[in-house]
């Protein structure tokens, strides 16, 4: 095929690639942020932990559905040909069928075991084809990736999110509940099919090459491995949940634990995404390495800190303020707890992916096996004998563990965790006591005083951050501008 690029092509379209993706990322969660704060007033916990506990099951048998030939194409060194991605396309689409049919037999069985409903069902069904749907625009998604045209590739993320968003709240406001998600992912994944094949025409035929497949499957099957352990954490953890907590229960759970994510998702996951190559540049120079990695973890705990802790002293005055979202008040523990791991997870997530782009690949692959065997160790346990809080208390442990991250890179670095982590951390603390000061002196009960509690609370902490590092944060923000935006 000739639609490869040069190499100078590649170095340009990759650094506005950067450029896109973050503001894709920025744009897609600002969108979802706003639509489940709309969803949580219109559904109570047990119609959004029917929506979770079916999603983590379509989610956890996807994975199965992809041996990473999808990824083994992108990294494939030479032109793919059409008899490549005719195997592909004949591989998975086998596979996905075949998902499609397990999800079709397991919903009676998670109609006795997690007491889904008709609504819960449907619900089930849909989002299996909504994953076929998916499947259909793995080949023209792999072509843009590949001639690195983001700029397209992320039209149909952006339209597909749009429309999920719109029609799942619009359907919740009519009260249709559970079956407000059937309608709002298929709609999505009908959307989404439609713009890539415009964007990027590809006629899907079915071959099979089996040479093809087996250079594919040396890189496929052991980057499909990597996530192997993070699927079962997380997802595979999910549906065990739900018989144990039912729906509302992991309404509630899975509520806090979205909040309490929300910024790492906002601000972690662009500048991990952006480090991973600078750092893998970088690596034989550990005294510039000390410097960026430091600066990084600085730049994340800056910005995910004062989120994490001003949110947590200011959920419950939303509650009141907002009489809707007083059917959340049990997720206000939870979020506590979820916020510690969220607070760990603001540095060793960055030290893991700092592990990854120096090759100590083995040492991640360990650390993943650990925090895995503590999720099944603790979360069934503690959720069995205390419920929904000692679900999200296991998580604080298993965040808390963590800390042999830290020891491991220290050893092999000698970064600041003074000035990365615990300069952020008590201006973050200070802050949360001046909101909480200000919350019981101002009495709350409107969303004027809200925001202005909210807007103090921000400068107090700004504040103490400039009384700690004084002009290195200003030189460190120039920094930053120039050596990212500026590039």
């Amino acid at each position: 095929m000739g639609d490869e690029i040069g190499l100078d092509v590649v170095k340009k379209r990759a650094v506005k690639g950067v450029a896109v993706l973050t503001g894709r990322t920025f744009v897609l969660k600002l969108i979802e942020f706003f639509s489940f704060g709309l969803l949580w007033a219109f559904l109570d916990p047990s119609q959004y932990g029917v929506f979770l506990i079916a999603s983590a099951t379509v989610n956890f048998l996807s994975y199965f559905a992809d041996i990473g030939l999808g990824a083994a194409l992108i990294q494939k060194k030479e032109v793919p040909q059409e008899v490549d991605y005719r195997t592909v396309f004949t591989v998975q689409e086998i596979l996905v069928s075949v998902i499609f049919i397990i999800v079709l037999l397991l919903g009676p069985v998670l109609t006795k075991t997690h007491s889904l409903t008709h609504e819960g069902l449907m619900l089930l069904y849909a989002l299996g084809g909504s994953f076929f749907l998916a499947s259909l625009k793995n080949i023209p998604s792999i072509q843009l990736e590949r001639k690195l045209e983001f700029g397209k590739f992320i039209i149909p993320q952006v339209l597909e999110n749009m429309v999920y968003s719109v029609v799942v709240v619009f359907f919740a406001w009519k009260g249709f509940g559970i079956t407000s998600f059937t309608y709002a992912v298929l709609i999505r994944g009908v959307v989404g099919l439609i713009a890539i094949y415009i964007l990027n025409p590809w006629k899907p035929g079915l071959g099979f090459n089996l040479k093809s497949f087996k250079n594919l499957i040396k890189f496929g099957i052991p980057y499909q491995l990597n996530n192997f352990l993070a699927t079962v954490k997380d997802d595979g953890m999910i549906i065990v949940l739900g018989g144990i907590l039912g729906t509302v229960g992991v309404g509630i759970l899975g509520t806090a634990k979205k909040l309490a994510e929300y910024p790492l998702r906002f601000f972690m996951d662009n500048v991990t995404k952006v480090t991973f190559p600078a750092f893998s540049r970088m690596q034989d120079d550990k005294a510039e390495l000390e410097k960026s990695l430091t600066r990084s973890i600085f730049f994340i705990c800056a910005l995910v800190f004062p989120s994490l802790i001003g949110l947590v002293v200011v959920f419950p005055v939303l509650i009141a303020v907002i009489p809707r979202y007083a059917k959340w008040s049990p997720a206000y523990i939870p979020l506590i707890f979820l916020s510690v791991n969220s607070l760990w997870a603001a540095g060793s997530t960055q030290l893991t992916n700092f592990l990854n782009s120096v090759g100590k690949i083995k040492t991640t692959f360990k650390l993943m096996i650990m925090w895995t065997a503590l999720t099944w160790a603790l979360v069934p346990v503690l959720s069995i004998k205390f419920g929904v809080n000692g679900a999200a208390f296991s998580y604080l442990l298993i965040g808390s563990s963590s800390v042999v991250v830290f020891y491991i890179v220290k050893k092999y670095l000698n970064w600041s965790i003074y000035h990365s982590v615990i300069v952020p951390l008590l201006s973050s603390l200070v802050m949360g006591g001046a909101i909480f000061i200000l919350r019981n002196i101002l009495l709350i009960n409107n969303v004027k005083t809200l925001v202005i509690m909210i807007l103090a609370g921000g400068l107090t902490y700004l504040g103490f951050l400039y009384l700690v590092l004084g002009n290195s944060l200003v030189d460190d923000v120039k920094k930053i501008y120039f050596s990212v935006l500026k590039k």
